[in-house]
């Protein structure tokens, strides 16, 4: 019979692989972050390491890893410089085109374009929205947090951002005012280079009421 007994993994060991996080915390929304440069060039970007904080105020985070080659990455430069960020929901149409700004393509070459990607103003930001992405919110940072590892040194850049504007695509917004997350089918990060959506959706019985359930 095969063994079900718990495996326990001591995560100091060395053969510990840090990826096996990444599958278990899933599945992970991923923030298409553009952004513009003090010059107003603009950058897009996606991240896995993303999520809503809070509703009221309405707060977005992400964090930025260090990578090998730059002493940051260009979304957390632009943040930097700007205070500014918009986050673009990555719909399953639009999957190819956000794997591709993934790509290390060179500093100063614009991911819209590299992407085949039209631009679309925001009203709040200086910084450009997918125009067909289902929605976008415009983001003011109010944050950001330098995470270190063991020996003082800094791998990781959270940005705290409050959501000053919302945009939603025609056909996506229904009676009452609730977003189609079904009809939008947000792409997600799993382990590795795995990637769902989370289709179909199911409801469940809330165990306790809000003080204003209508405006969830």
């Amino acid at each position: 019979m095969p063994n079900t007994e718990p495996v326990f993994v001591d995560i100091a060991l060395k053969a510990y692989k840090r990826g096996i996080l990444n599958a278990i915390i899933a599945p992970r929304p991923i923030g298409w972050m553009s952004t513009v440069d003090s010059e107003g060039n603009a950058n897009l970007a996606p991240y896995s390491y993303f999520n809503i904080m809070s509703n009221e105020p309405p707060i977005l985070a992400f964090s930025c890893n260090t990578p090998e080659d730059r002493t940051a990455k260009d979304t957390l430069k632009n943040v930097r410089e700007t205070g500014e960020f918009v986050f673009n929901l990555v719909s399953y149409d639009l999957v190819k085109e956000m794997n591709m700004t993934s790509a290390p393509i060179p500093a100063g070459m614009d991911e819209f374009e590299y992407a085949g990607l039209e631009k679309a103003n925001c009203i709040y930001v200086k910084a450009p929205r997918v125009a067909r992405s289902p929605a976008a919110l415009e983001c003011k940072v109010i944050e950001i947090v330098r995470l270190t590892d063991e020996t003082g040194n800094a791998n990781v850049n959270v940005t705290f951002g409050k959501v000053v504007g919302m945009h939603i695509q025609p056909g996506f917004l229904e009676e009452g005012g609730y977003f189609n997350t079904a009809l939008a089918q947000p792409v997600t990060r799993l382990g590795g280079a795995e990637y769902a959506i989370s289709q179909p959706s199911f409801e469940l019985q809330r165990q306790f009421t809000r003080a204003d359930e209508a405006t969830y």
